[in-house]
């Protein structure tokens, strides 16, 4: 497939920019053949490295395709998989011809297989299972083939489910031994009423489970079949449905117009299960968790409609709509009566989304904390609010305070807006290159940071884990590249060193009756260090390694399937921060309390005893045998509890900002709480705060030790 160059215009303007192609449009009334086209086109112009669409790529297609919708091959036979097994080799034309013959082969035949399914859990789970059997579960599906008859189909099904029933009949016994210890009066129950209720208990998973899968629509599985075919080119290619779509807005800005309140379908039922602090049904204070809606009504309708039996999803779009106006649920409330309620829409803001702050003394030094998410923007109005800019304010509501150092605590942040991330940076800095990123057969583009004013100059700590990621990194990179900071955490981070773009689909097609297609995310560029090198694959490496639970668990990049390559390119023109701060010996002493800490050495072990049970596969359906292979575990476990039970001395308090909007959110009040009291639990933060202290000493030494010279 020849690569199409003739690009009109690329303008990154954040890290999710839009693109426009050679004039094109397309019109099909078939929405599935739509998108496969719209897909293909799109990738082939603008993919940072597209692929060849061969025979290769067809086979890798099909396989990744048939692990995404039989993961653990208890739908499909052997004798399917020979059917379908006659494209394997033909999937790349049917892209190029928009052919969608294979896909309907499989979706069809996974109904039947589906309905078949249900039937065999529901026949195997009215017969008590034999705990007593010599019998095993081996669960590495990868390495299983699929089963050739009925009888293997069943059998397979059989073990997945007293799997199952063997946890549950286990946590019930021992739920009883609890109870004939504190209650005289209970009723102890047989064995046999216990596996009845075992039993029980996994029916009711699996018909949940069921109802789930019976609720996904035709249209969803030509989303997982699409990007099957999208994340042959990279892992972070993907198609988008318009509410996968929507619900990735919410989270990349983290709010939405709705009433706010979280639902859950049970059963029939949908389920009020939580309300967002600050949303006007919190605020409102009528709904309850536990309400179940049974009708909606617009304001301006006369007609409720039923959502009992409806998707999550489609109740959602009934309940939703633009700020100021109301909408009216049916309730059956927690007590039984039913009762209609009009609720305003807002904005909803979602806390835990945006950027926190926490101030505490050590050595009679007062230090922050910012825990940072993620790099959250409006895609829509980037000065309404942003991660850079409430960055800004935490640091200057800190400084307020008295802050001598910085923890930065970008654990677990994904990334999102790359012009937030530049933004970010230049609050650490006067000016000067922060990143650089490259289109392929175009020189780097240097991105910078203009403003010369610097909101904090003095010690700053960038924590990081295997899960900070793309934004994050450029960060903890920029930071480390200009020894503006040290970086703290895990071996590297996550290696994410690739710009994606969202384009509307809807963008391309004339006369649309097909509704709104969606969006594809994709990657165009590649970005690098200021020193040249990339953080893909390898990530940043900490300047202070320490081991958390994950240290010999795959995660990264580099554990995804077809990364782009590592590389690197000329390095920008930079220069390092001119400090007095000393951070090879403050890098020196951090690395010596960490090989002596008592905690990380547990920690470490830890993470080892993690890596082994996550590899077993292999469980025994004989309860003796199940019961004392938990009892080993858990005895072994008993080595790590002093990993939860340490605590440190140090008090982290909120800003006087929050302790006023505490006196009247208690959610926030106790969200705050559960967070201080993670902080002060924390060895990687408490190491953080450590090197502050030797940072601000360093800082001082070396600044008296120059004026003197001087």
């Amino acid at each position: 497939m020849k690569r199409n160059y003739n690009i009109l215009m690329l303008i990154l303007l954040l890290a999710f920019a839009s693109c426009s192609f050679t004039a094109k449009s397309f019109e099909d009334s078939d929405k599935d053949k739509l998108l496969v086209q719209l897909v293909s086109y799109v990738l082939e112009e603008g993919h940072f490295d597209p692929k060849d669409i061969n025979d290769d790529f067809s086979s890798n297609v099909f396989n990744d395709y048939m692990t995404q919708i039989d993961p653990y091959k208890r739908y499909f036979y052997e004798s399917d998989i020979e059917v379908f097994e006659a494209y394997k080799n033909e999937i790349d034309n049917q892209v190029l011809e928009y052919d969608l013959a294979f896909f309907n082969l499989t979706y069809d035949k996974l109904l039947v297989r589906i309905d078949e399914a249900k039937a065999i859990y529901k026949d195997i789970l009215e017969t008590p299972f034999d705990f007593s059997k010599e019998e095993d579960y081996d669960a590495d599906y990868e390495n299983k083939g699929y089963v050739k008859s009925k009888k293997e189909m069943k059998e397979r099904w059989r073990k997945q489910l007293k799997f199952s029933a063997i946890a549950n009949y286990h946590d019930l016994i021992s739920e009883q031994e609890r109870e004939i210890k504190d209650n005289k009066d209970y009723v102890v129950k047989s064995d046999a009423e216990i596996e009845v209720e075992a039993r029980e208990m996994t029916l009711k998973l699996m018909d949940d489970l069921y109802d789930f899968i019976q609720d996904r629509e035709r249209q969803e599985l030509v989303s997982v079949y699409i990007n099957t075919i999208a994340r042959e080119f990279d892992p972070h290619t993907y198609y988008f449905a318009p509410k996968a779509k929507e619900d990735f807005d919410v989270q990349m800005s983290g709010k939405y117009e709705g009433i706010g309140a979280r639902l859950q379908k049970k059963g029939q039922n949908i389920t009020i299960i939580e309300l967002i602090s600050g949303g006007s049904a919190w605020r409102q204070n009528k709904l309850e968790a536990g309400d179940i809606i049974l009708k909606v009504r617009q304001e301006d309708e006369e007609e409720a409609v039923s959502v009992v039996g409806m998707r999550t999803d489609d109740a959602v779009k009934y309940i939703k709509g633009p700020k100021g106006t109301n909408v009216i649920l049916t309730l059956k409330k927690v007590d039984g009566t039913i009762e209609d309620l009009s609720i305003p829409r807002d904005v909803i803001e979602l806390e835990e989304t945006y950027a926190k702050s926490s101030v505490v003394k050590k050595n009679d030094k007062t230090f922050g904390v910012i825990n940072l998410p993620g790099f959250y923007a409006d895609a829509e109005d980037y000065n309404k609010r942003n991660a850079a800019s409430d960055i800004k304010k935490e640091i200057e509501r800190l400084k307020a305070e008295g802050m001598e150092g910085l923890v930065l605590d970008l654990r677990g942040n994904g990334g999102g807006f790359l012009k937030t991330v530049v933004d970010m940076a230049g609050l650490f800095i006067k000016e000067g290159p922060i990143v650089q990123v490259r289109t392929t057969g175009e020189p780097a583009s240097v991105y910078r940071d203009r403003d010369r004013s610097i909101v904090w100059d003095g010690p700053l700590v960038v924590l990081v884990d295997e899960f900070s990621a793309s934004a994050s990194e450029i960060l903890a990179a920029a930071m480390q590249d200009y020894k503006r900071g040290i970086v703290i955490g895990s071996k590297q981070t996550f290696g994410k060193g690739t710009v994606q773009t969202f384009i509307d689909l809807n963008r391309f097609v004339r006369n649309n009756t097909n509704g709104d297609l969606g969006a594809l995310k994709y990657t165009i560029q590649k970005y690098y260090r200021i020193n040249g090198g990339s953080v893909q694959l390898e990530g940043v490496k900490s300047d202070v390694v320490v081991p958390d639970r994950y240290s010999y668990i795959d995660i990264g990049e580099k554990n995804q399937d077809n990364p782009l390559p590592w590389d690197q390119i000329d390095s920008a023109k930079y220069t390092l921060w001119d400090s007095y701060f000393d951070y090879d010996t403050t890098i020196s002493k951090s690395k010596e309390r960490m090989a002596n800490s008592d905690q990380l050495k547990l920690i470490d072990e830890n993470a080892r005893w993690i890596k082994k049970i996550r590899d077993e596969n292999l469980y025994s359906l004989n309860y003796n045998d199940y019961k004392k292979k938990l009892e080993l575990n858990e005895e072994e476990a008993k080595r790590f509890d002093k990993i939860s039970d340490y605590k440190t001395n140090l008090t982290f308090n909120s800003l006087p900002y929050e302790l006023k909007l505490m006196e009247n959110d208690t959610i926030l009040k106790s969200r705050r709480e559960r967070w201080h009291t993670n902080l002060s639990k924390d060895v990687y933060v408490e190491e953080a705060l450590n090197v502050l202290s030797d940072l601000k000493m360093s800082y001082s030494i070396k600044k008296v030790a120059s004026t003197i010279k001087e």
